[in-house]
């Protein structure tokens, strides 16, 4: 569950409170948050009913807004108010009451309020035609100390959403989103593509390029940069950032050497992919990165092998993409920003992530549809940068998407788009980042099954489980789906998981990867109850022309 805010709107009236609230509501429920609108008007008509507008009353009226608001939030909603909310101290006792509090002073000087009020009621007000006026008649006591101030007379509403937003983000309430803002295109691409080939060059690989593309398009929030030495020890030791929010895997940018200027450009053979502006450099340790990310320092392991092939220097600091990382299907290339856009079109309030780097077989399905049964829309969202080499290709894979998704789910209702992350197998750790990415996409809800990035018998049965349980409810900003093993059952006739078939192993119908890889190669069928038999036929003929390439 999310974790709950409320964010408190304060001002005269006039100041534009409303206008706001609902335009910061509509952002929210475009970031998947569940919100509530609490409109002083609105208030007043339905739960203050019969109040004045004495200070007692008005008090009495912030304190039950407060009390509502503080249910929306403990239930892991955000509640918005807009009301005038004209005294301090009342104020202060709604926010002392609420962990998680935002104040939003929307200032506007009076000359201004009355040159927008359509009404003339403050020129009624200064004219001693309506009494107890706040902020002519009556009081208003600016807040000291609020979160947030937006000149309502100076600012766009644009701007002062920006500000809001900004402030959220910084105050750790919502991921930071980064738009696609270095992605340059057009001249300004052309400009830094040329600048590249005049600047100190480090070469990399596409491991690189997927993590400074996902840098660059908020893929990685709240990271925006490849990590410097503080940031990596404190992920190593405790999966988290040094300023405590979570993130359990190290985004490094790995040389050989430290560097000898403060802006470099990397480059993948004779292309330039990215520009970083350095800020630091640090020797890494990858005895303890190797227990710390991967539980383990076994060179059997591809994650552990990858790690001690690489540089031991890291380089801290900005980047600029000036390539994209792709899978060779560019319709399903869709960067964050594009995928919450996609979201939002569709209407949906709620979308759940589902993490592959395999075809997708009738125990994820399964796993995928239930998830549906109560979530508006499914984000199939393989992972198609850099995997193991026995891993089926990621070319295969995205042909099975398709047929699956083509035959059998209904196409409003499913996203297929691509993760360009590269895969390490770090089992728990590495559940923990998907979910974290996923958010980011603009998931709501994250699917992590019993054995979640695992590899080998590295990490026990469910330990891609037991790790949520180290993080607050609410505190990853997304909800985690935790399922059990599922398979095909002879007895039930369908598919069921070890919650809901109480049938003996006998019955239950399953194929590990090795044994699927060598009917394959024997050019024999995969059995329906594996596999969708479209794409068993998609697998078969890629088998084939793999034997006779």
């Amino acid at each position: 569950m999310s974790k709950g805010l409320v964010v408190w709107f304060t001002g005269l009236s006039g100041a534009g409170k409303s206008t706001m609230a609902s335009a910061l509501q509509a952002e929210l429920v475009g970031r998947g948050r569940h919100v509530e609108l609490l409109d002083g008007d609105e208030v007043r008509t339905h739960l203050s009913k019969g109040l004045g507008f004495s200070k007692e009353d008005r008090d009495t009226n912030i304190r039950r807004i407060g009390y509502v608001a503080r249910l929306v939030a403990r239930s892991g909603g955000v509640a918005i108010t807009a009301a005038i909310s004209p005294y301090r101290d009342v104020r202060e006792e709604v926010r002392a009451q609420v962990p998680d509090f935002v104040e939003v002073y929307m200032r506007c000087p009076i000359e201004t309020l009355t040159e927008r009020d359509t009404k003339g009621l403050y020129r009624k007000a200064l004219a001693g035609e309506i009494a107890n006026f706040t902020g002519v008649s009556d009081p208003y006591e600016e807040p000291l100390h609020p979160e947030v101030v937006c000149d309502t007379a100076l600012e766009t509403q644009d701007q002062s959403l920006a500000k809001i937003v900004q402030a959220l983000e910084h105050l750790g309430h919502m991921p930071r989103r980064v738009i696609d803002s270095r992605l340059p295109d057009g001249d300004e691409l052309s400009a830094l593509r040329a600048e590249a080939h005049t600047l100190p060059r480090l070469d990399v690989g596409q491991r690189e390029l997927s993590d400074l593309f996902m840098l660059a398009t908020g893929g990685l929030a709240p990271l925006d940069s490849f990590m410097g030495a503080e940031d990596y020890e404190s992920v190593i030791s405790s999966g988290r950032l040094a300023g405590g929010r979570p993130f359990t895997i190290p985004i490094v940018l790995r040389a050989a050497a430290a560097p000898s200027a403060d802006r470099i450009a990397l480059f993948i053979g004779d292309q330039p992919v990215g520009v970083i502006d350095v800020t630091s450099a640090f020797r890494t340790d990858p005895e303890a990165e190797a227990i710390g990310v991967y539980g383990t320092n076994d060179d059997a392991h591809p994650g552990v092998r990858v790690l001690k092939d690489s540089g031991q220097w890291a380089i801290a600091g900005r980047v600029v993409a000036l390539a994209h990382a792709t899978s060779g299907f560019p319709d399903y290339d869709l960067t964050p920003a594009q995928v919450r856009a996609v979201k939002a079109e569709r209407k949906w309030k709620t979308m759940v992530g589902f993490q592959t780097r395999n075809p997708v077989h009738r125990a994820h399905e399964y796993l995928q549809k239930v998830a549906l049964e109560t979530i508006d829309g499914l984000l199939l969202h393989p992972l198609v940068g850099e995997t193991k080499s026995d891993d089926i290709p990621a070319s295969v894979r995205m042909s099975c998407y398709e047929e699956l998704l083509r035959g059998y789910f209904p196409p409003e209702r499913v996203l297929l788009a691509t993760n360009p992350a590269w895969m390490r197998y770090a089992g728990p750790k590495e559940a923990v980042f998907h979910a974290i990415v996923r958010r980011n996409y603009g998931c709501t809800h994250f699917i992590v099954g019993r054995d979640h990035a695992g590899v080998g018998s590295y990490y026990d049965t469910y330990a891609a489980h037991r790790i949520f349980d180290e993080y607050e409810p609410g505190e990853l900003g997304i909800e985690i789906l935790r399922f059990e093993h599922t398979f095909y059952c002879t007895a039930c006739g369908g598919m069921a998981s070890s919650r809901t078939c109480p049938h003996p192993a006998a019955e239950h119908k399953t194929l590990s990867g090795t044994a699927v890889r060598k009917l394959l190669a024997d050019g024999e069928d995969l059995p329906p109850e594996f596999t969708r038999p479209e794409v068993a036929n998609v697998l078969r003929e890629a088998a084939k022309e793999e034997a006779t390439a």
